[in-house]
């Protein structure tokens, strides 16, 4: 489609990945004939599936080299996602707040599921913005105020240790990685597969 980037090379990747996956039966639909009896159908085998699997994957990296090396991030497209699919992610947050502030857990429960069916109505079927922290707001039932929900659905919230897990990754992982392969940083991909 024209309006994707990089759509035939990622294709690419899935459809060399799948043949490597694939591939890598090899061995065993090898030593499921063979009876762990070396033939020469293993030696065969073997020499075209190993060295191809390496092709293959080696095609696979040089074409994700090329892709993240233009790589894009649209951070207001990613703060529009949230910003539709948060709320309903929120809503055992919600209604965990609500009952703590005296509310009935079962009446919540279902009043949360009425609004949320509406709210994804909109969404899906008329293609508008969701309105269901709004409905939950106006809903007397959950005895909050808007700041009060605003607070609970604060999408940081919602993150867990993902931060945490990123900077541990590039501390304990990918920078020494980087470190011991600064001569290859900066190298072109040549796609030919």
């Amino acid at each position: 489609m024209a309006y994707k980037r990089n759509p035939m090379r990622s294709e690419r990747i899935s459809a060399l990945s799948r043949y490597i996956i694939v591939n890598s039966l090899n061995p065993a639909i090898t030593a499921a004939t063979q009876w762990f009896e070396r033939t020469l159908d293993d030696s065969a085998n073997k020499r075209i599936s190993v060295a191809e699997a390496f092709l293959a994957l080696d095609g696979v990296l040089n074409l994700y080299l090329n892709i993240t090396s233009n790589m894009v991030v649209y951070p207001k497209v990613i703060e529009a996602h949230v910003k539709n699919e948060l709320p309903f992610m929120a809503t055992e947050n919600i209604l965990m707040e609500a009952v703590k502030r005296g509310g009935d857990r079962q009446d919540l429960h279902e009043r949360i599921r009425l609004h949320s069916m509406e709210a994804a109505k909109k969404v899906k079927e008329l293609g508008e913005s969701n309105d269901l922290i709004e409905r939950i707001i106006a809903d007397e039932s959950f005895k909050m105020n808007k700041d009060e929900i605003i607070a609970v659905i604060d999408p940081n919230k919602f993150v867990g240790r993902a931060p945490s897990q990123v900077v541990d990754l590039i501390d304990e992982f990918v920078n020494p990685l980087l470190s011991k392969n600064k001569d290859a940083l900066g190298e072109k991909a040549e796609i030919n597969v």
